[in-house]
């Protein structure tokens, strides 16, 4: 079957194969939102909190109901806010941790959300208040904290949330401050930290061990990044691909980590340089990148998949809509919900879901 020439605005043009994957409109969120967190919970919905909305910072939630297609308003949080992190707990709760609003600034509190009874509740205050952070849930449940900024400067401090005790304990500092980098809980138990920004693009990354709590060198990738994104493979490696460089300029390389050797390599480069990019490993092994900005006020629709065993990217349907700033969150049906984020017109409530090629 002949190719569908697809036209992006700003000019961009690619070929997608017709009868191929596919992005499917869905439900719209009730309010638009980018910054946002999007969640998977254990049976299937989908928790959208906080965000930039069109005049204001959020407090509101809502859930997605992958059945119908549908959002629904859930209580809300008792602090609007963005750039904070959101983690799915053992218990089944989402941790929600830090961010930003204009009334408080940066925000040293934290709620839980029990999707059960559909409140929140207040879970301590953090050691030290964060924006641009990382959360990674740790193998025995408790959640590491790690950089962001203060309002002022980028930070390296680190804590641990414990959900029983609902209480937070500073544990080793980050050998460099970052804000908006990457973490990647690897399969042993330690969790990689790569990129980020503190003046300038970060080249280095560093690994956290929870046995002793302490940070250690990861070594130097060939591209300085942050605003990229890092996978975990099924082999074990962690994929990192595109960002902002030098000069807020954004990248379509992409580097790979053995945490096995410790080295870092190069791998094939994406279609398109972008950052603010969205990055799914799929049920198949294959990593779904999609959307973003690649340059000054030019959004993306594009997407494209890498597959490890080649190393190889190839390009998949765009979205139905260009944005960046925005989660993807993995279907229990293996497709791919991206949901709100900033468009060249603001803010987007518009949601819609990816299903790939059928073998």
């Amino acid at each position: 079957m002949a190719s569908l020439i697809v036209a992006l605005g700003f000019g961009i043009l690619f070929a997608q194969p017709a009868g191929a994957a596919e992005w499917t409109v869905t439900g719209s969120l009730k309010a638009a939102r980018y910054w946002q967190t999007a969640t998977l919970l254990n049976d299937g919905r989908v928790l959208a909190v906080g965000g930039q909305g069109i005049n204001a910072i959020l407090r509101s939630a809502e859930l997605y109901a992958p059945t119908t297609g549908t959002w629904r308003t859930t209580a809300s949080m008792a602090r609007a806010r963005m750039f904070h992190t959101a983690t799915l707990l053992t218990s089944g709760k989402v941790l929600v941790v830090g961010g930003f609003n204009y009334a408080s600034g940066i925000l040293g509190t934290a709620e839980l959300y029990d999707p059960k009874t559909r409140k929140w509740t207040a879970t301590g205050s953090l050691v030290a208040p964060r924006s641009n952070h990382t959360t990674t849930l740790l193998a025995d449940g408790r959640v590491l904290v790690a950089g962001g900024t203060d309002g002022v400067d980028p930070i390296n401090t680190v804590e641990i949330y414990n959900p029983t005790t609902g209480t937070w304990t500073a544990t080793g500092s980050l050998l460099e401050a970052r804000l908006s980098h990457a973490a990647t809980l690897l399969l042993d138990g330690r969790v990689l930290v790569t990129g980020g920004y503190d003046g300038g693009a970060l080249e280095n990354a560093e690994i956290y061990d929870p046995a002793s709590g302490t940070w250690s060198s990861a070594g130097s990738f060939i591209d300085a990044r942050w605003l990229h994104t890092a996978t975990l493979l099924p082999s074990g490696k962690v994929l990192v691909a595109g960002g902002a460089g030098t000069e807020l300029t954004p990248l379509a390389s992409a580097e790979i980590y053995d945490p096995a050797t410790g080295r870092w390599s190069a791998t094939g480069n994406l279609t398109y340089a972008r950052d603010s990019h969205t990055a799914t490993l799929l049920p198949d092994g294959t990593v779904l990148i999609a959307a973003g900005v690649t340059g000054r006020l030019v959004f993306l629709g594009t997407a494209e998949l890498y597959n490890p065993t080649t190393g190889v990217w190839t390009r998949t349907a765009s979205l139905t809509t260009r944005r960046y700033d925005n989660p993807a969150v993995l279907l229990r049906d293996g497709t791919v919900l991206a949901a709100g984020g900033g468009t060249p017109d603001g803010s987007t409530a518009s949601a819609e879901v990816y299903e790939s090629a059928s073998p």
